[in-house]
This record gives C-alpha cells, structure tokens and sequence, in this order.
C-alpha cells in the first residue's frame, strides 16, 4: 500500500489552489475542525447502525448509508428537511439522472458536536477559497462490506461530484484489502494513489479540478466479513444539485 502524501496545515489552502486536493492526517482534521479525538470515538459508533443502499443498480448488497443535507452560512450549520440525493449521468454515470431516497442520518447523530464540527470547518476552507457566501452541503455515512466477496466504494468509477468541494473522511477499516485511493487531474496527466489507514484522516478535493476513485475492497481472511466506513461531506454554492439545475 502507498502511504498518503500528508500535507500541514498551513499548506492546505496552497495545494487545494495548486493540485486540487490535499491529504490531512487525523491530528490535523482535528486540529483545524476543532473537535476532540473522544468526540470522533464516540461519532464512528453511529456507522454500525447503517442501513442498506437499495439503489446500487449493480444488485449489490456490499454498501450501507445513511444521507443529510444542510446549509452552512455564516460560522452556523441549518439542517434542512430531508431531501432525495440527486446527481446528474454528467457525473455519474451508473446512479445519475435519478432521485434516490436515503434514510436520514439520526437526530442523535446530527446533534453529536463533531458532526457539527466537520462540515463548518469544512464551509471555512470553501469560503477561503471561493469567497464568503451559503454553502449548500450533503453528508453521507458510508459503510461497504464484503459480504458479496467484494465491495465496491465508487461502482460509477472515477468520477466527480458536481459541487465545489467534498472531503472524504475514513472512520475506519476492519479485516479488508483494498480501498485504495486514487486522485486524477481533470484535465491532465498526473495522478496519485494512497490508502487512508489511520481513522479520521482526510482526502479534501476542489471537484472542479480532480477527478477521484477508490478501489474495490476483499476481505482480509476467509470467512470473515470486513468493512470500510467513510464520511463524505459535499459543498456546492447557489443550492442543492436538482433535475432542473
């Protein structure tokens, strides 16, 4: 496995602007969202209530998750009612052009400080980078499995989520190979490849910039379902993608 190319805080806001992403080791999430580790503890305990996703059109049963949305303005986060995730064929090609109905993230979830936390610091570097304004975001809780023998994080491939920035936090893995991460420029020959192992480490993307993948999963030892669980956090200004957007 490729160890993650880590950035410093201080270089956060330089390689969004000269790469497109950057990768921030968990002291460093912490550190700029201003959230203890014990808060984080006790937020990964919610991914082992995840209900199934019945809209993998590939008929797999290898992905739970649970989906919020809310805006965030003005250092203070309003979640709004719950609403379809919708994005279109553009930028995925296997689940676009439909609205799909998730469960919603717990109230008890929502309320925890860190969940909190994670999407403001998050509307802090957009606000940096694309000027102070509302930011429109969705936040999923994913965890893929290997009980179909393999499973799948990103079955539409590499691809982009039509906002202006998403942060993949991995909550942690068990019993698994696999979950590589892979960062392309849009429009260029570079890449990166890395797995995220330590718990609460972050990939932070400009989506206009880079395109982004994660490699299937398989279960470490015979017999024994693993599992990766992640938070993905969206931002997009002017409002939430629609079919009319």
């Amino acid at each position: 496995m490729f160890p993650p190319p880590l950035t410093s805080a201080d270089q956060l806001l330089p390689h969004l602007r000269s790469q497109g992403y950057a990768v921030l080791d968990a002291d460093t999430v912490r550190a700029l969202a201003g959230v203890r580790a014990d808060a984080l503890d006790a937020l990964a305990r919610d991914w082992d209530d995840l209900p199934p996703d019945h809209h993998l059109k590939d008929g797999g049963r290898y992905r739970r998750r649970r989906h919020a949305c809310f805006v965030a303005e003005h250092g203070a986060l309003r979640d709004v009612p719950h609403r379809a995730h919708w994005q279109p064929r553009d930028y995925n090609a296997l689940h676009g052009g439909i609205e799909r109905w998730f469960e919603p993230v717990l109230p008890a979830t929502v309320a925890r400080p860190a969940w909190r936390a994670l999407p403001l610091w998050l509307a802090r570097v957009a606000d940096a980078l694309r000027g102070t304004q509302a930011w429109w975001g969705e936040a999923h809780q994913f965890r893929i499995d290997t009980t179909d023998g393999i499973g799948r994080p990103t079955p539409e491939g590499a691809h982009r989520d039509g906002v202006d920035l998403v942060a993949v936090f991995l909550v942690g893995r068990r019993a698994i190979t696999g979950g590589e991460t892979r960062v392309f420029e849009l429009d260029g020959p570079r890449g990166q490849r890395f797995t995220l192992l330590q718990p609460w480490s972050a990939l932070v993307m400009d989506d206009a910039r880079v395109i982004h993948e994660s490699t299937p999963l398989q279960p470490r030892d015979a017999g024994r379902v693993g599992h990766r669980d992640t938070l993905v956090v969206t931002l997009r200004a002017g409002g939430f993608p629609t079919p009319a957007s």
